[in-house]
């Protein structure tokens, strides 16, 4: 593997598993001798395609072996993701299931592969916390990721597959996975009519970064209430998600791994050995707590 290069593109730095990703691509390419560059786009798709433009097209001597890429916009970069294939350069798609990489791969002699997480698990552990949570039912507010993005898409289906015949009223809010952003949902939620006539009982959080902010947004209204309400997340980084778990302020989270280690150990086995990559790669979700211990202390509250 001479002079192999990885490009990874990841959404913004200013999310905790964003950054878990960037540590994670660097020790792993290390560990098979690959060069490694990570660039984040800002959570902006017009910046995140401006940088991959640029080292599809550099000189051939310039140009990554592949791109590991969590894309901005939920379709993928169906475009740069052919002109990246067509130039001889690799592309492993994170965490979005699009239609195009099946083609994409056929007849290619780039690797293509997308790894992500089961997110449709995902969903089904936060709605079933949801339920031992609150097992009366009640007034959801589910903050999501951006709507037009496949974890979003997946992690809300799966929730509501696992809360379906609870009682159970679900009001969706939107973020860009940052604490900021979690914060605002919860802004904007409270300048409704339908937080006044119908405040939540428990807060759901497509990732712990929007819960943190969710949390503080709750915290600092001057609703006594709202104090109280459990509020949930995912990701459950160790001195993240978990942490914020086991002092009480997360009610639960889900903890997820990072796609770029699994994605960069595949493309080194390829590289290697021309082990063929596999078109889709899913990894698997556990609950924090685990399910039982969560119900036990649900039923001490």
């Amino acid at each position: 593997m001479p002079n192999a290069r990885v490009l990874v593109s990841l959404l913004t730095d200013q999310e905790e598993f964003q950054r878990l990703q960037a540590e994670d691509a660097k020790a792993t390419a290390a560990l098979h001798g690959l060069d490694v560059e990570v660039l984040f786009a800002e959570n902006n798709g017009v910046v995140q395609i401006q940088q991959l433009f640029r080292a599809v097209h550099a000189p051939a001597e310039e140009r990554p072996t592949a791109i590991v890429v969590e894309t901005v916009t939920g379709e993928g970069l169906e475009r740069v993701a052919r002109g990246a294939v067509k130039a001889g350069v690799g592309w492993i798609l994170l965490n979005r299931r699009v239609p195009y990489l099946a083609s994409l791969a056929q007849g290619s002699k780039a690797p293509v592969s997308s790894v992500g997480t089961d997110q449709m698990e995902v969903g089904r552990i936060q709605g079933r916390q949801f339920r031992t949570l609150v097992p009366k039912g009640g007034n959801l507010l589910y903050i999501q990721g951006p709507p037009d993005t496949s974890v979003a898409q997946e992690r809300l289906a799966g929730m509501r597959s696992a809360i379906e015949g609870a009682h159970f009223a679900v009001n969706l809010a939107s973020g860009l996975w940052t604490e900021a952003s979690g914060a605002q949902a919860i802004a904007s939620f409270m300048r409704l009519k339908t937080w006044q006539s119908a405040p939540p009982d428990i807060v759901g959080c497509q990732n712990d970064s929007m819960a943190a902010g969710a949390l503080k947004a709750l915290r600092e209204s001057r609703e006594a209430a709202f104090a109280h309400v459990p509020v949930t997340g995912c990701d459950g980084l160790k001195d993240g998600g978990q942490r914020l778990v086991d002092v009480k302020q997360l009610a639960a989270t889900v903890i997820t791994r990072s796609n770029t280690g699994p994605a960069i150990e595949l493309l080194a086995r390829y590289l290697k050995r021309g082990q063929p990559m596999p078109a889709e790669v899913l990894l698997p979700a556990v609950s924090y707590p685990e399910e039982a211990r969560l119900g036990a202390a649900a039923l001490h509250r």
